[in-house]
């Protein structure tokens, strides 16, 4: 029978370290919260294969005298806590005073150190958890950890993250993605094997967002703001159109504290039920600050989980908050007040009064009998030729009425209008009030009028912005010019997709973007039909590309980090035919390269394009099913006139 005894000192250092410090990924999270603690303004950060062979950490906090730097190292030496009352009211991120114990029980460790009042600083050294040697040096204000050869003394532990090689580094940076995102206050630098990974200078929450997660984030962040007597909860959380499969961007904090809770995130993702396709996850950026007596941190040594008091009552706050975020940017499709650049679609609710419009017919109704001629006007001696007015104004009053006209048809429009459904590729947003309008009364005329249609235009004539008229196939008909270039462009880019690639305009600098993880992989596994595109990619590892060549049917101003996350979002899902996919970055493709235009067009340029129209198998509709061109009849005409 074994006798107990106690373990040796360095034994029990050596499996506290396992719990604490279990990967080098743990031991920058917990010196960079040392840094904070200290009062750091500026924290840098740098590692060496993945953590095992050096990790560095420099601050300007508060530094240590002589004394603590040698004390700081025993186990459970702390100057953050001094009864039991103080761990349920913190207000730091270490309080147990393990951290450094236990790193230095499985490493080599240097710290330098000094604080502001002090000549000179000091150096300590320690080794497996014994104590080396201390003597003065000359150093900054602030503390210099080096911890090197980790788990050099422990060869399981050591074996084990040998296994993980390709992931020590990402682990590591979400570790200081983590603790950045929660102080974007305090200025920031990540090195890896001494290369610049991250720049992080002093900036707002959602600042610092962008600059952790890309460029890309910025258009789809919504902003959660609510103030309770039981908890603050701010932040951001994503557009649910940018929802995708592969999602790591969800973040929770608790007083400045990063932590994992399953029921929180399960309780956000439900807010999002029916808004974004099953499988998919929303990004989220939550920051909850509680009293601190109405939290427990003290539930694992790691710190991610913690306790809330009443977690129930901030759910149901959170997912108030978030609904009415949702609602009130619009992203909610039944709660969207806002018109600007969408098409009025009604619809009859339960409640309408419906009254049949009143029709009667007169068999004798003739417009060219005499009683309709006025005495007073002359008789032309010249064939008609066309309206005497500009081509501005024959579209402007008149549409009006027509507008109103078919509203007031009653069932035969509302019969219709129930059975269309309007695309989300919709080209009409860079239109002004007016111009939307005209287009509302376009896509209903064309409604009936396009299909069908085959021959080939002439007598073109650019007329208002984005417009044109022409006779085709002995039909007088509207253009929409940005519809028609868009069918020509998607047609274009599917046959390069397959076969060859896109003119590249290349730019004078350089565009630098970072991606996330699975972006950059993703990114990765396209890069021919990226190249096809007439993209021009650099791929430099960790999440950064340099863009130096881009699309040449693309206008110049078209944000390139906004482009390439929404291809990557319609080729995310693996399990998609090549076509289909193929198939949706031709029309992301088409649509944002035909944003705009028509603008100033001239009429030889307007029938090479009509004419290259002719040539599509699609002539009548746009990759996103809108219409592309409406037929105006000698009805419709003759209607205008005698409301004039």
């Amino acid at each position: 029978m074994n006798r107990i005894q106690l373990l040796p000192e360095i034994v029990a250092n050596q499996i506290a370290a396992g719990e604490v410090v279990n990967s080098p990924s743990h031991v920058v999270k917990e010196m960079m919260e040392n840094s904070l603690d200290a009062g750091a303004r500026c924290v840098r950060v740098n590692f060496r294969n993945g953590g095992r062979d050096l990790i560095q950490i420099v601050d300007d906090g508060c530094g240590m005298s002589m004394i603590d730097a040698r004390i700081a190292f025993d186990r459970h030496a702390t100057s953050k806590i001094s009864t039991i009352e103080d761990v349920y009211k913190l207000h730091t991120f270490g309080f147990r005073g393990e951290a450094l114990a236990s790193i230095a029980a499985v490493s080599e460790v240097e710290l330098r150190t000094r604080c502001e009042e002090d000549d000179l600083g000091s150096l300590t050294r320690v080794s497996g958890g014994k104590f080396i040697d201390q003597t003065p040096v000359a150093c900054s204000k602030g503390s210099q950890f080096m911890v090197r050869n980790l788990f050099y003394n422990v060869p399981s532990r050591r074996k084990f993250i040998d296994k993980e090689n390709s992931r020590l580094a990402l682990y590591i940076k979400q570790e200081f993605s983590r603790v950045a995102l929660c102080n974007p206050e305090v200025e920031f630098e990540l090195r890896q094997n001494d290369a610049l990974l991250y720049s992080l200078p002093p900036t707002n929450r959602a600042g610092r967002i962008v600059d952790i997660v890309g460029k890309h984030i910025k258009q789809n962040l919504l902003e959660v703001s609510v103030d309770t007597s039981v908890v603050r909860i701010e932040g951001f959380v994503g557009r649910p159109a940018a929802a995708k499969k592969r999602n790591n961007e969800q973040y929770l904090f608790v007083n400045g504290r990063y932590f994992q809770a399953s029921k929180i995130h399960r309780a956000i993702v439900n807010t999002y039920d029916k808004l974004i396709p099953e499988g998919c996850l929303p990004s989220y950026f939550i920051y909850i600050t509680v009293p601190t007596e109405q939290v427990d941190v003290n539930v694992h040594p790691q710190k991610t989980t913690v306790k809330f008091a009443d977690l129930d009552m901030i759910i149901t706050i959170l997912q108030a908050a978030v609904r009415e975020t949702l609602a009130k940017t619009g992203a909610v499709p039944m709660m969207d007040f806002s018109d600007e650049g969408r098409v009025d679609i009604p619809v009859m609710g339960s409640r309408a009064v419906y009254r049949e419009p009143r029709a009667a017919t007169n068999a004798s109704y003739n417009p060219f009998s005499e009683e309709y001629i006025d005495p007073s006007s002359t008789m032309p001696d010249v064939p008609f030729t066309g309206f005497d007015v500009p081509y501005d104004d024959m579209l402007q009053p008149p549409h009006r009425a027509t507008a109103n006209a078919v509203r007031d048809a009653g069932d035969d429009y509302n019969l219709y209008m129930s059975s269309v459904t309007p695309s989300s590729g919709s080209t009409i947003e860079y239109l002004d009030e007016d111009e939307q309008e005209v287009q509302q009364t376009f896509d209903f005329i064309a409604s009936g009028a396009t299909s069908g249609l085959g021959g080939s235009f002439t007598d073109v004539m650019p007329i208002m912005s984005g417009y044109a008229m022409a006779m085709y196939n002995g039909r007088c008909v509207v253009v929409s010019l940005p519809r028609a270039r868009e069918r020509i462009l998607y047609d274009d880019i599917l046959v390069s997709l397959g076969t060859r690639s896109l003119p590249t305009q290349r730019t004078f600098f350089a565009e630098e973007l970072t991606l996330s993880n699975s972006e950059y992989e993703l990114l990765e596994e396209y890069a021919t039909e990226f190249a096809a595109l007439g993209f021009d990619i650099e791929y430099r590892g960790e999440g950064r590309i340099d863009v130096v060549g881009r699309p040449a049917v693309l206008d110049v101003a078209t944000p390139l980090d906004e482009l390439i996350y929404e291809l990557l979002q319609g080729v995310e899902d693996g399990t998609m035919p090549l076509d289909e996919q193929r198939r949706r970055m031709a029309c992301v493709m088409a649509r944002r390269g035909s944003v705009g235009y028509g603008r100033g067009i001239g009429r030889e340029q307007c029938e090479e394009l009509l004419h290259r129209l002719e040539l599509s198998d699609n002539p009548s509709f746009s990759p996103s099913g809108n219409p592309i061109m409406a037929e105006l009849t000698v009805e419709e005409l003759r209607a205008k006139l005698t409301k004039i």
